[in-house]
């Protein structure tokens, strides 16, 4: 399916859970953890959805294979193109290693280099770009014309947002099981693939679930397109350690989504990320990188309340550098 079909197809329901069949005994599913201390802390009930346990460490092997699994075996035989900071780089080359798929994956030169070595661990071929200077979509499109591989859309595929509401299927159907209604729930947001599919997803199982996205500052360009109606852009010429959402703007399809599904925008600091990301480590055990912590970092802020309420967040990556995990926890 090439980019101007898939953009004719709607994401359903229907499909999230068509991808959640294809995604079993693939993908792990991931726990959804509770902390009495947070619980006691803000006088309600949260719920972690820990997809930094996920394999390739991050939410995107779902969308990944989801997409790769649905190519004609001609298409999947001559290889996907992809572009990431390093979570969704690494879904593609797990998952085409899965497929023995070759996969070119743009990365931008300051990728953290966990995320480099790791794509190269999967078998995958890497192109480095100047984030901050070229257009990865650009080099990517480009690629896929000459060597006649299929793109894979980091957000803005059909596909890609289906897998990834697999997330939201779940966070449903496991607080179920702890006796829980979820009130809202709150997701990294990037592009936006995760919180379309998951928005999609809830409005199926939990309707009366409030959507809420998390983004750091500089870059909240999801909640701005989401007021304004229009695609806004992010200047992606600054510097954020929330390398993994540092998205130009939304996609063509999941804003409308988003505009539709979408209780409000939430915008946190870097302070504020570091401090969930410590929280995480100390109370969670869980090594969280920045963009994957900024859901957790709206709510540690009081950002969205929770007091009565039954809150769920996304840990949506963790693949930080140890070296920054380590400067991070040290201050």
């Amino acid at each position: 399916m090439d980019a101007q079909i898939a953009e004719k197809r709607n994401v359903t329901a229907e499909g999230v859970r068509m991808a959640a069949d294809r995604l079993s005994g693939v993908a792990m599913k991931t726990p959804l953890l509770e902390s009495p201390w947070l619980n006691q802390e803000l006088e309600g009930r949260v719920f972690i959805k820990a997809e930094v346990l996920q394999l390739g460490g991050s939410f995107k092997l779902r969308g990944a294979y989801n997409l790769i699994a649905k190519l004609e075996p001609a298409v999947r035989s001559r290889g996907v193109v992809a572009w990431s900071s390093g979570n969704h780089a690494q879904g593609i080359a797990l998952a085409a290693r899965m497929f023995d798929c070759p996969a070119v994956i743009i990365m931008p030169q300051d990728a953290p280099q966990i995320k480099i070595e790791m794509v190269r661990s999967y078998g995958a071929e890497i192109v480095f770009y100047d984030r901050y200077a070229e257009d990865r979509e650009k080099i990517g499109v480009a690629i896929a014309a000459e060597r006649d591989m299929a793109l894979a859309p980091s957000y803005d595929h059909p596909d890609i947002i289906e897998g990834q509401g697999t997330v939201g299927l779940e966070i449903a159907s496991q607080a179920a099981a702890f006796g829980a209604a979820v009130d809202a729930v709150v997701i990294c947001c990037g592009g936006g693939g995760l919180t379309a599919g998951c928005a999609i997803a809830l409005r199926d199982v939990s309707p009366a679930t409030q959507i809420w996205i998390a983004e750091p500052e500089g870059f909240d360009e999801s909640r701005r397109s989401i007021e304004t109606g229009e695609r806004q852009n992010a200047d992606v010429t600054q510097r954020t350690i929330c390398d993994a959402i540092a998205t130009p703007t939304p996609g063509r399809l999941t804003l409308p989504v988003m505009q539709e599904l979408v209780a409000g925008g939430l915008t946190v600091t870097e302070d504020e990320v570091r401090a969930a990301m410590r929280f995480s480590m100390k109370h969670l055990k869980l090594i969280v990188e920045p963009g994957g912590a900024v859901a957790l970092a709206a709510v540690l802020s009081g950002k969205i309340p929770v007091r009565g309420r039954t809150v769920a967040v996304t840990l949506s990556g963790g693949n930080a550098d140890p070296d920054m995990i380590t400067s991070i926890l040290a201050d």
